[in-house]
C-alpha cells in the first residue's frame, strides 16, 4: 500500500519564514536601546540572588522590602559613584585643563627630603638639581603640551560617561522588575531552554548562571575590595578629592588594570610636597592592596565556577572596546558562558586515548 505523499506549499512556507523573520527584527528594533541595560541587569540579578535571599528571610520574607533593600544598594554602588565621576570631572575640567596648558605651574619640586637620606643623601639632591637646571625644565616643557592634550581628551569621555550612567539606572529599574519575579522568569528562561534542546538546554541555563556568578565574584568583589582598601589608605593620608579618585580606582580595577594606577601618582603627590610619612605608608599600603587580586580574585572564581583568568581578562578589555563602560561587565559574562557552555559540550565525548602515531597511519591507509 503505497504512503500518501504530502505536499508543501511552498509560497505559504516562503512568506511564513519571511514573517517571522520581520517580527524578529521589528521586535529587536524596538527593544534595542534596552539590550544592554536589560543584559547587565539580568547579570547583577543572577550574581545577587542568594543576596535577595538571605535580606528577605531578614526582612520577614517580604520580598517587597528585600527588593527596596537590593535596589537602593544598587544605586548606592554603581548610579551614585558613576554620577560623582560625571559631576567631578564637570566642575573640575576647565581648572585642570588651564593648570596643564600653563608651563609656569608645571615645574620639578625642590626635593629637600634627599639630604635627610645617610650617604647617599647630599650627592642624590645635587644630582637631581644638576639635572633639573641643564636638562630638566626643557624636558618639562617639551612634555607639557602633551599633558594638555590627555587632559582634554578625558574631559571629552564625559559625554561616555553619561551614557553610561543612563544603562546603569535602566540596569537598576530592569533589576528591581527581576527581583520581584525571578522565579517565574527563571523558570520561563529554563522552559525555553527545554523547548529548544531539551535537557542538555536546561543544563546549560545552569552553566550560565554558575558562569555569571563566579564573574561577579572575580571581577566585581575583588575591585571593590581593593578599590575600598585604596581608597581609605588615600582618605588617611590626605590625599584631595578621595572619593573621586576611589571612582577611579574601581573602574580600574574592574578594567584588569589595578588599583596602582592611581595609588602610584598619589604617592609621587606626596613625596612631591614633602610628606614623606605618608608617603612612605602609602607605598606600604600599596604594596598590600595592589598585590591582594593574585589570590583573592582566583579564589573567588572559583567559587562559582573554575573559568580560565586569562578568559576574564580578555572578555574585560575586548567587552570595554565594543561596548564602551558597560562591556566591563558584559565581556567577560559572554566569553564565561561561552566557555563554560563550550567546555561541557566537549566533555560529553571521552578523551581520544589512541596513539596519535596510530592515528596518522590510519588516516593514511584510507
Amino acid at each position: 500500500m503505497k504512503q500518501p505523499q504530502h505536499r508543501y506549499d511552498l509560497p505559504t512556507i516562503i512568506f511564513g519564514v519571511l514573517f517571522i523573520a520581520m517580527l524578529i527584527v521589528a521586535s529587536f528594533w524596538v527593544v534595542q536601546p534596552f539590550i544592554l541595560g536589560f543584559a547587565w541587569a539580568g547579570m547583577v540579578v543572577i550574581a545577587t540572588w542568594p543576596v535577595l535571599i538571605k535580606v528577605q528571610n531578614l526582612l520577614w520574607g517580604r520580598r517587597s522590602l528585600a527588593v527596596l533593600v537590593m535596589t537602593i544598594l544598587l544605586l548606592l554602588l554603581f548610579v551614585l559613584p558613576v554620577a560623582l565621576l560625571i559631576s567631578s570631572v564637570v566642575d573640575n575640567s576647565a581648572p585642570i585643563v588651564d593648570w596643564v596648558n600653563a608651563p609656569a605651574k608645571i615645574h620639578a619640586p625642590d626635593f629637600e627630603w634627599l639630604r635627610a637620606i645617610p650617604l647617599i643623601g647630599n650627592k642624590t639632591y645635587n644630582s637631581y638639581h644638576l639635572l633639573v637646571n641643564t636638562g630638566g625644565a626643557a624636558l618639562v616643557a617639551k612634555i607639557q603640551p602633551y599633558f594638555g592634550q590627555t587632559a582634554t581628551w578625558l574631559v571629552t569621555q564625559a559625554a561616555h560617561i553619561g551614557r553610561f550612567l543612563v544603562h546603569c539606572m535602566l540596569m537598576v529599574l530592569f533589576s528591581a522588575l527581576l527581583y520581584a519575579r525571578g522565579e517565574q522568569v527563571g523558570m520561563a528562561i529554563r522552559h525555553f531552554a527545554v523547548r529548544l534542546a531539551s535537557v542538555r538546554g536546561d543544563a546549560a541555563v545552569l552553566l550560565a548562571g554558575q558562569a555569571i556568578r563566579a564573574v561577579a565574584l572575580g571581577v566585581v568583589v575583588t575591585a571593590l575590595v581593593q578599590s575600598i582598601l585604596g581608597g581609605i589608605g588615600l582618605a588617611v593620608s590626605g590625599i584631595p578629592a578621595a572619593t573621586l579618585l576611589t571612582v577611579l580606582m574601581f573602574v580600574f580595577c574592574v578594567a584588569q588594570l589595578g588599583p596602582l594606577l592611581v595609588l602610584i601618582p598619589a604617592i609621587i603627590w606626596l613625596y612631591w610636597t614633602g610628606d614623606t610619612t605618608w608617603g612612605t605608608l602609602l607605598l606600604v599600603w600599596s604594596c598590600v592592596v595592589g598585590t591582594l587580586d593574585n589570590f583573592l580574585r582566583p579564589a573567588l572564581i572559583r567559587m562559582g565556577a573554575d573559568l580560565p583568568l586569562i578568559l576574564i581578562l580578555s572578555g574585560v578589555i575586548g567587552g570595554l572596546l565594543s561596548f564602551g563602560m558597560i562591556g566591563l561587565f558584559i565581556g567577560p559574562v559572554v566569553l564565561a558562558v561561552s566557555y563554560r557552555l563550550v567546555s561541557a559540550w566537549v566533555n560529553e565525548a571521552p578523551e581520544p586515548n589512541t596513539d596519535p602515531e596510530e592515528v596518522v597511519k590510519d588516516l593514511e591507509q584510507l
